[in-house]
């Protein structure tokens, strides 16, 4: 009977080259022809065998270089139990796997001094108690590696043709991770150095289990003895800038671990390639190349929200992955409508606001902020559309925002009201009074029109009042009849706005009254085409 062991187990080495593990080794038939038997380390059999060596010499640590699982027969180690204990801490040194003891003449039984000895380095001792020909169970080991390496180094360069083919052929970076997770047949998860989610592949369900428990799951997946957690840095000019995971890998552990080498090999290319082809230079543009990774992560997790693609319970995972803080929060959905994209996530960064932004379509940038209850969630959001108008070519910027929310599943319809609210404030007359943050109370009638603007009654209505007019020879009439409308039927500022004299003005405003047959300065009238110029305008986007 084996005693427990006193002495914490050392970690593995990292298995560079295809292994099996002495567990393995042990079931193989002409192994177990041997009728073996584990005397001592039985809690170490996982542990992964490099090569098979015979050795009888007591300082046999020397000539090993780990992970060999060593053949004895103990013949110049009987009688000696002095050389018998030291024959084993030497292995130990040496992060032997295990060694086997062929019982005989110099060992009709398993000795205590090396039993005693092994167990308390927690290395695997097993005795065989029938003749066995060492040679056979070498040879038989060493070509079962062998062909485990052929088959690794195999795929190792079938998967870098493939991804170096998808990346001269211009494939997204989305690509390459999907053949990835085809290769590797489990979820493949790129994180930045702070364990954040940047990109994700494989199957869906399987991927939605690992984010699940990301936090745990990227503490695991950095331990050498992680069963199916195969990680690789991702490294460029000596910088390393992020880390590609293999979670819950089930194929052989050389052959994950290649794999992933060749991943990472694609990715730091693909990013070394955006980097040349939009900033001049790699050293220039990796950094750019992959914060537009960071950039996906966010659209993609914002789109699902806003489109109601994936019930908002089932992003949880993915947000709490990306680094959105989830529990216990307070959503505040925001549309911008900005120039320049890639500005509210870096005044987002700079102000230190929890939250994300991302380019929906166009101009429109959706950001969800993500505050403690504590927190003023109305001033904070001031702050931010202030900060952000203040920046250089951006007091035309537009920040729409939704009410709080308290509960994540809420947030989907906020974010569609913020943009319902963006889309409502869309021509530049308007925008130029709005206050720094618009609700949907600030928009009034306009966010009425754009709700109703896909009624067939409603674009019916339009295309009648306005027919006259956009059906006739002067196209330019139509500029001037929403900004006379826009400004209250204001003839100064309209004719201001306009660069044309009052006199001009008013030619254009009687062949207007006389194309649509209506009186402007009839308030009922004014009204009416009023409405059907937002609902046209809604209508054409």
């Amino acid at each position: 009977m084996t005693t427990t062991s006193r002495v914490p187990a050392q970690q593995p080495r990292e298995p560079w080259e295809p292994a099996l593990s002495v567990r393995q080794v042990l079931d193989l038939e002409r192994v177990q022809a041997g009728q073996p038997e584990v005397v001592a380390g039985a809690h170490r059999l996982d542990r992964p065998v490099r090569w098979v060596h015979v050795a009888e010499a007591a300082d046999v640590g020397v000539m090993l270089s780990g992970g060999e699982m060593v053949l004895t027969t103990g013949v110049l180690l009987a009688g000696d139990e002095d050389r018998q204990g030291e024959y084993i801490r030497s292995l130990d040194r040496a992060e032997a796997a295990a060694v086997v003891l062929g019982l005989g003449r110099a060992f009709p039984a398993p000795p205590d001094v090396m039993r005693r000895a092994a167990e308390r380095c927690g290395l695997p001792l097993v005795v065989l108690h029938r003749p066995f020909p060492f040679a056979e169970l070498t040879e038989e080991v060493q070509s079962r590696l062998l062909r485990r390496k052929f088959a690794a180094v195999s795929l190792s360069e079938a998967v870098r043709t493939e991804l170096t083919g998808l990346i001269t052929a211009g494939a997204p970076v989305q690509r390459l991770l999907d053949e990835v997770a085809r290769h590797a047949g489990c979820p493949v998860v790129v994180t930045n150095l702070a364990h954040r989610v940047l990109a994700t592949a494989g199957e869906r369900a399987a991927v939605d289990d690992v984010l699940r428990d990301w936090e745990r799951i990227a503490r695991q997946a950095g331990a050498a003895s992680a069963d199916g957690w195969v990680r690789a840095e991702l490294t460029c000019r000596g910088e390393r800038w992020g880390r590609l995971v293999l979670c819950g890998y089930r194929g052989e552990r050389a052959a994950g671990r290649l794999l992933a080498d060749r991943a990472a090999e694609a990715l730091v290319l693909h990013r070394m390639l955006a980097g040349d082809g939009t900033h001049g230079g790699v050293a220039a543009g990796t950094r750019d190349a992959w914060d537009s990774w960071e950039e996906q992560s966010a659209r993609s997790l914002l789109t699902d929200l806003v489109t109601g693609a994936v019930p908002a319970r089932q992003l949880l995972p993915r947000a709490r992955a990306a680094g959105l803080p989830v529990n216990r929060r307070v959503f505040v959905p925001l549309v911008v409508r900005e120039r320049e994209p890639a500005r509210p996530a870096r005044v987002l960064r700079r102000l230190g606001l929890p939250g994300i932004a991302a380019r929906l379509a166009d101009d429109h940038v959706a950001v969800l902020l993500s505050l403690a209850p504590d927190q003023d969630a109305r001033a904070l959001t001031a702050h931010f559309a202030t900060r952000l108008r203040a920046e250089p070519d951006a007091s035309r910027t537009v920040v729409a925002a939704a009410d709080a929310r308290a509960d994540w599943t809420d947030v989907p319809a906020g974010l569609r009201e913020a943009q319902h609210v963006a889309d409502a404030v869309a021509d530049s007359a308007t925008a130029l009074d709005l206050p720094p943050v618009v609700r949907l109370r600030d928009i009034h009638l306009r966010g009425l029109v754009r709700l109703l603007r896909d009624d067939p009654h409603v674009q019916s209505f339009a295309e009648r009042e306005l027919d006259g007019l956009l059906r006739g020879p002067d196209q330019d009439l139509l500029p001037v009849l929403r900004t006379y409308l826009a400004t209250g039927r204001n003839k100064s500022r309209t004719a201001q706005l306009h660069h044309v004299s009052r006199p001009a003005l008013y030619r254009r405003l009687e062949a207007i009254q006389g194309l649509l047959g209506v009186d402007l300065d009839d308030f009922e009238q004014a009204a009416s085409v009023h409405i059907a110029l937002l609902a046209h305008d809604a209508q054409q986007g």
